[in-house]
């Protein structure tokens, strides 16, 4: 499957979809596949000032448990709240009701460093 070209991606399997000043964040359908079944998600950086890099937060599969990183500085504003309910929603939907975090971007040069839909694809495919 081809990566959304309205996004932005890191390496770690983040993807961005900017609006305005603020960010939405999330794992790609790639990492979600690796991971298997999301059974947990657990962000407690709400309101957090993170650098690009940092953890976020974890999101926990059957089989593991992986950090989530910032693929930008910024605050983190918001956790999708469905996520504590039905944390599927990432396995269902990662590009839509799958978002993870909503942020305040920092530093809109960051955004340079990420990779397009066509870079993403070479990274996943190759």
């Amino acid at each position: 499957m081809s990566a959304p070209e309205n996004l932005k991606y890191t390496k770690d399997h983040e993807w961005v979809r900017v609006e305005g000043n603020e960010a939405f964040v999330g794992i790609t359908q790639f990492a979600q596949g690796e991971l298997g079944d999301i059974v947990f998600v657990e962000v407690e950086t709400a309101g957090d000032e993170l650098k690009e890099g940092e953890t976020f937060g974890t999101i926990e599969a059957v089989k593991t448990v992986s950090d989530m990183f910032m693929p930008i500085s910024g605050e983190v504003l918001e956790f999708n709240e469905k996520l504590e309910d039905t944390p599927e929603l990432i396995n269902n939907n990662p590009y839509g009701e799958g978002w993870i975090i909503k942020i305040a971007i920092a530093d809109q040069s960051e955004l340079d460093t990420l990779l397009d839909s066509k870079q993403y694809d070479e990274l996943t495919n190759s």
